[in-house]
């Protein structure tokens, strides 16, 4: 069984980055996003999941928040938006030779942690991506969680919301470490659910907005596990 379960990680790891390949050769053919959203596509449907959508998309949201428990979770976001998405990522992860280069191709945005320096740039950085109308999407935890408990968020998010009086919507990813987990070298088809909550505007005068916004989002996650078996 393990060996079957290493052989379907390796497939799946595979499509990923093959697909990434394909968006990479393709980025500056396609007019954008497209070349980022065939990517996902490609993934999601030789990898062999669905996805089910639970609320609506605010089509005025500048910034999406979303739980992070997989590599699948930036897959998920690409194929239930036709959006312009720029990802908030470590800036580590944009050294990484191939997998930087599909970070560095549509601008994503790098930020350096614990670095005051990082953060002029990050607003900056986050400024100019409004202007363009593209959708800064971060994860607040900063790193995965596979427990279904979700970590403190970072006060990047919030800082950047908060300068800009930004548009917020997020959405509460279900189990998604239970399909890929490249820690684990697990892999199995199945169904995840995106759950889009309610959008605000970021309202600085509000101190706790981003720590009461994770308990809201863990309470949606919690009682979704409760209510719906298939998750577990």
């Amino acid at each position: 069984m393990k060996i079957f379960a290493r052989i379907s990680w390796l497939y799946a790891t595979i499509v990923i980055m093959v697909s990434l390949a394909i968006m990479i050769l393709t980025f500056h053919i396609l007019p954008r996003p497209r070349g980022r959203k065939l990517a996902a596509w490609l993934i999601r449907k030789t990898a062999f999941f669905r996805i089910e959508v639970e609320g609506r998309e605010d089509p005025d949201a500048q910034m999406f928040l979303l739980n992070h428990q997989s590599d699948l979770d930036i897959v998920i976001m690409e194929t239930i938006t036709p959006r312009d998405i720029a990802w908030v990522a470590k800036k580590e992860l944009f050294q990484i030779p191939f997998f930087g280069l599909a970070l560095k191709l549509p601008q994503d945005i790098a930020v350096e942690r614990e670095s005051k320096t990082s953060l002029i740039k990050l607003l900056r950085d986050a400024k100019a991506v409004i202007k363009t109308n593209r959708v800064i999407t971060m994860f607040p935890e900063g790193t995965r969680s596979t427990k279904g408990v979700m970590l403190p968020f970072k006060s990047g998010a919030k800082i950047v919301a908060d300068s800009n009086k930004l548009r917020v919507q997020p959405i509460v990813l279900m189990q998604s470490a239970k399909y890929y987990n490249i820690k684990e070298f697990h892999y199995k088809p199945g169904k995840i659910k995106a759950i889009y909550l309610e959008s605000f505007i970021a309202d600085k005068s509000d101190e706790n907005w981003l720590s009461d916004l994770r308990i809201k989002m863990q309470k949606v996650y919690d009682d979704e596990l409760a209510n719906n078996p298939s998750h577990r």
